[in-house]
């Protein structure tokens, strides 16, 4: 018995007090309509409806249930109204986790855009380096850089993002410019990331993977902290082609090592699934690809 179904049955042969009529309202079978209060009856332990040759007539208990009952379905269908209007249209509030500095420079204007251009929602970002879930944290989608590993998520790439090795121009006239990756062993290394010890750099040399060893003079995780210590003569790092964008613009940063980088990085907005897509992520997204070309190689 589908326990709705039955409720449902139950409230129309109440209010058009007999089965015929329910039947013909749900478009059911009178049988199948005595069949559906028939069972709501068992399952309760107390008959909802006096039934006579020419009547059907409510219970005391029947009247109760029956009261509460209208507000359930009620309930039901407004909930299912209100589901089916934020798909419509977009309303409530939007979540969106994205990483500190990629989220901070790229996604927070796009979010702004987004609140412009749909008054109806708030709006909330959060920033972390950190690969959260987004079902058990509440996040309605996510901008990620790298490559997914959770496949019951649906993205939608918006661009790709290059590892990229620089070094200030001052370092490398005094040290020299690689040019092999096995010359990075050679070199003061600076490391983003959360090894403090020996650390392996990964590059592409016609076609294969090379792994380089070395040993870290700062490691760090903050790729600020890393940039500026490169920036002041303190040796190579490796960092996403964004965060030294300014520096290498600047003039304070060169890259090098370009063509032996690994293939750049898929960024990403990803969502737990594409099935009954509410309108507020859709929105975002769809302007994400309208607007977003997060192309960086810089």
């Amino acid at each position: 018995m589908d326990r709705l179904d039955a409720m449902a049955a139950f409230v129309a042969v109440a209010d058009l007090q007999g089965f015929a009529p329910a039947a013909r309202k749900l478009g059911l079978s009178p049988s199948a309509v005595t069949r559906l209060v028939a069972a709501l009856e068992e399952r309760v332990g107390a008959r909802l409806l006096q039934r006579t040759t020419r009547s059907v007539a409510l219970t005391d208990i029947g009247a109760r249930y029956l009261e509460r009952t209208k507000r359930i379905l009620s309930d039901i269908e407004e909930a299912e109204a209100s589901v089916s209007a934020e798909r419509s249209k977009p309303s409530g509030r939007l979540v969106v986790s994205a990483p500190v500095g990629f989220g901070r420079l790229h996604v927070a204007p796009l979010l702004s855009d987004y609140l412009k251009r749909f008054p109806d929602i708030t709006g909330e970002l959060r920033l972390s380096d950190l690969m959260i879930n987004l079902v058990e944290d509440g996040v309605d989608c996510a901008v990620r850089i790298g490559k997914l590993a959770d496949s019951s998520l649906v993205a939608k790439q918006l661009g790709a993002m290059r590892r990229i090795v620089v070094a200030s121009p001052d370092y490398l006239n005094a040290r020299g410019s690689p040019t092999t990756p096995a010359d990075v062993a050679a070199h003061d290394i600076l490391h983003f990331g959360t090894s403090a010890s020996a650390v392996t750099w990964r590059f592409v040399v016609d076609g294969r993977d090379v792994r380089v060893s070395c040993t870290p003079r700062l490691a760090t995780n903050s790729a600020d902290a890393a940039i500026l210590h490169a920036e002041r003569g303190g040796g190579l790092t490796r960092v996403l082609a964004y965060q030294a964008a300014d520096a290498i613009r600047g003039g304070r940063l060169q890259i090098v090592l370009a063509d032996y980088e690994e293939p750049p990085l898929p960024i990403a907005i990803v969502y737990p699934t594409s099935r009954l897509l509410s309108a507020k992520v859709r929105a975002f997204v769809d302007l994400a690809a309208e607007t977003c070309d997060w192309r960086f190689g810089a």
